[in-house]
C-alpha cells in the first residue's frame, strides 16, 4: 500500500527535518523536532529516529547537551533541496514553527544557574534580556543548591513580575514609609 501525504522515504524526512531545522530560533531536543516532524503524513518513529541519526553523523545536524542545532552544511543543503518540499508542507511547518520559536527564544532571554560553593551555600544567578540585550541580572546567596535552584525555577515561572516589582520598589521614593 502507497504511503499517503508527501512522507514516502527516509530521505524526505531528512528534507523535512533540515527543513524545520534552518528555521528553528535555537537547540531543540529531540522530542520537539519528532513532534514537529510526526504532523506530518507518513513520518513513523522508527524511521523519524534512524534520519535524525543519520543527519548528525553525516554532520547536517549537531548534537550537544541532548539539543540539535544545523550545521552550516545542513543549511547549504536545506536551501538546495527546499523546493523539493510542496508549499503546504513548508508552509505548515512555518506555521508550527511559530510557537516553537517564540519559546525557544523566551528561553533564550530567561536563564538561571546555581552556582555552589565551598561552605555548601549556592549562588543563584538569574538573568533577563530582551532584544536589546540584558535588563536585569540578580545573583542571590543561598544557604543550599536547593533553595538556589528553586528560586531559579520562580524567576523563570514569573521573569516580568520580579522585574517590574523590582523597578516600583527601586522608583517609590520613600513612599509609605
Amino acid at each position: 500500500m502507497a504511503k499517503q501525504g508527501f512522507i514516502h522515504d527516509k530521505l524526505d524526512i531528512k528534507m523535512l527535518e533540515l527543513y524545520l531545522m534552518a528555521r528553528m530560533a535555537g537547540p531543540v531536543d529531540f522530542d520537539t523536532l519528532m513532534e514537529l516532524a510526526m504532523r506530518h503524513e507518513g513520518v513513523e518513529y522508527f524511521d523519524f529516529a534512524e534520519a535524525t541519526a543519520e543527519l548528525v553523523e553525516s554532520g547536517h545536524l549537531l548534537l550537544e547537551e541532548g539539543r540539535y542545532t544545523i550545521t552550516e552544511k545542513g543549511q547549504v543543503n536545506s536551501e538546495a533541496c527546499e523546493s523539493s518540499l510542496p508549499y503546504s508542507v513548508r508552509r505548515r511547518c512555518d506555521q508550527d514553527l511559530t510557537a516553537v520559536n517564540a519559546a525557544l527564544r523566551r528561553s533564550a532571554q530567561i536563564r538561571g544557574e546555581a552556582l555552589a560553593r565551598e561552605d555548601g551555600s549556592a549562588v543563584a544567578r538569574m538573568t533577563l534580556d530582551d532584544d536589546g540585550g540584558n535588563l536585569l541580572t540578580i545573583e542571590l546567596l543561598c544557604p543550599s543548591q536547593a533553595q538556589a535552584e528553586q528560586l531559579i525555577a520562580g524567576f523563570k515561572a514569573r521573569p516580568e513580575r520580579v522585574y517590574n516589582g523590582l523597578l516600583e520598589v527601586l522608583n517609590d521614593k520613600g513612599k509609605g514609609e
